[in-house]
């Protein structure tokens, strides 16, 4: 009989009361493991983190904390070899992809354990410095960051189960906040296996850190005022958490990353044998295929001069046509599988309807699969689409989460950074050139609408950390369609999990703040 993976809530491991959802091998189709929450006290359970998990976390320093989550890195490393053969059978990636998403992971739970240390010994934060409040300097007001006193639920995506679950959770972990993880049901098994052996590992008080797999009635309903909510997911599904009472009404703090449209963007006065060019053409391929193309930040549209459309085509279709696509088991395969039947209807579809706006330059639908039936298997080859018509709306508002992109040329550098914020906000959009005043210019035009923007130059071309990878320094987020939510950002991470408040008083009285 499939195994059926237990929810961890309420400081204990429990089984849902149904049946279970199957979850699959993408590529080989076969049932690996069922996930089921039904008839879970999902108020119980939130409650006994708020007061169990909350406040056994407080009473501790920052260091303390930082201190667990070290801990529980050190717990990560000794499991990853389970971890990657979870994520070569439930999401159908290459090694190099499940490292994304699995080491990438661990190594920002590492990064905020090191924050902890540098926060030191302490149980709340100062916001700036005192300010005086009247001619003498006696009377003083002074900001301070304390942790706010809830749960932080995590409603993730599926292409990130290592990744999404602990750059979520290491912040508010280290912030004093319990955490309650709810995995996209596809992909649970990795999110749950590492929730697991964290947990039986005894690193955090009971009730810190739990885990609801399957689709719980009631997620929401269980929220209370001081708890925060951060979800990535589609637009449609953000809309409906916003609408929540517990949002709406309750004031429950909201964190949400949506659709994103990330361009890639070639700057004018660049030749195709310079090496900017070069750079544009390596990133645009790496971001189509990495994860087959399941990433919030790939690569949606390139930008490139209307001189350079043609060649940019041809240089991106031949690297593309080297991709070999297949069984991640086989070690030639170098892009696996999406994640799900249901996902690759998706794209399919999304892949039709972006075809009656562009031409196909380079047709995925050719490649050979290696390894695999293609009745079973969730693999699609990686496609190039490509019109010269820039300004087409649908072309701008329409993610296809998969390895698909579409290349659009520009006339001068003022289209060019109009067509790019077409986007209505995204989360990345990577800059290539060698003019390093154009460079900077391009960025700070584009920053209002991008939550990062990743400028790349043949001077840092082996430096570079990549369009699409998150680095736990860098904020990720972005304004507009991308959900106007942000995450990391180093120590900023840590506001969503604080609450601001102005001590007025006597600077005596404050000095013993510091």
């Amino acid at each position: 009989m499939t195994p059926l993976l237990s929810n961890h809530l309420g400081g204990k491991w429990q089984d849902g009361s149904g049946p279970g959802t199957p979850l699959f091998d993408p590529v080989r189709g076969n049932e690996l493991v069922r996930v089921d929450a039904r008839g879970l006290d999902l108020t119980a359970g939130f409650a006994f983190a708020r007061t169990q998990g909350g406040a056994a976390l407080r009473a501790l320093t920052y260091r303390e904390r930082g201190a667990m989550l070290a801990a529980a890195v050190k717990v990560l490393q000794a499991n990853r070899d389970a971890y990657y053969e979870i994520a070569t059978a439930n999401s159908g990636t290459v090694k190099n992809d499940s490292a994304v998403d699995i080491d990438g992971g661990i190594f920002t739970l590492g990064t905020y354990a090191k924050l902890g240390e540098t926060l030191g010994d302490r149980r709340f934060l100062l916001d700036g410095d005192a300010a005086r409040l009247g001619k003498e300097p006696l009377f003083q007001s002074q900001h301070v960051l304390v942790p706010t006193r809830g749960v932080a639920l995590f409603i993730n995506a599926f292409n990130f189960p290592a990744w999404g679950l602990w750059e979520k959770s290491a912040p508010a972990l280290l912030s004093g906040v319990p955490v309650i993880v709810k995995p996209a049901t596809a992909t649970a098994w990795l999110t749950q296996r590492m929730v697991k052996d964290v947990v039986d590992a005894g690193i955090f008080p009971a009730g810190a850190l739990s885990v609801v797999c399957g689709s719980p009635a009631g997620l929401l309903d269980a929220l209370q005022p001081f708890d925060v909510v951060s979800f990535t997911g589609s637009a449609d599904t953000a809309s409906r958490i916003r609408s929540h009472d517990a949002v709406a009404q309750r004031s429950v703090r909201v964190n949400i990353e949506a659709d994103s449209v990330n361009s890639a963007l070639l700057l004018p006065g660049e030749a195709i044998d310079s090496p900017a060019f070069d750079l544009l053409v390596r990133e645009v391929v790496r971001e189509m295929t990495v994860k087959s193309g399941q990433k919030c930040t790939a690569i949606r549209r390139i930008f490139v001069p209307e001189s350079l459309y043609d060649a940019t085509a041809q240089a991106v279709a031949a690297r593309l046509a080297k991709t070999t696509v297949g069984d991640p088991r086989n070690e030639t395969v170098r892009m696996g599988s999406l994640v799900s039947r249901a996902q690759l209807v998706s794209v399919r579809e999304g892949l039709t309807l972006l075809k009656s706006y562009a031409d196909v330059l380079y047709d995925g639908a050719n490649t050979s699969m290696i390894d695999i039936d293609p009745a079973i298997a969730c693999c699609m080859g990686p496609t190039l689409l490509g019109t010269r018509q820039s300004e087409t709306p649908q072309l701008h508002q329409t993610e296809v989460f998969g390895p698909v992109a579409t290349l659009l040329p520009y006339r001068d550098a003022k289209q060019a950074l109009n067509l790019v914020r077409r986007g209505e906000g995204s989360l990345v959009a990577s800059l290539y050139g060698s003019d390093v005043s154009a460079l900077a210019t391009a960025a700070t035009e584009l920053a209002d609408s991008h939550g990062r923007v990743h400028v790349i130059s043949p001077d840092v071309a082996q430096l570079h950390t990549g369009h699409g990878n998150v680095m736990p320094q860098s904020l990720h987020g972005g304004p507009g369609r991308a959900g106007g939510g942000e995450e990391l950002g180093g120590s900023r991470a840590l506001n969503f999990y604080h609450r601001r408040s102005a001590v007025q008083a006597s600077t005596a009285v404050l000095a013993t703040l510091q």
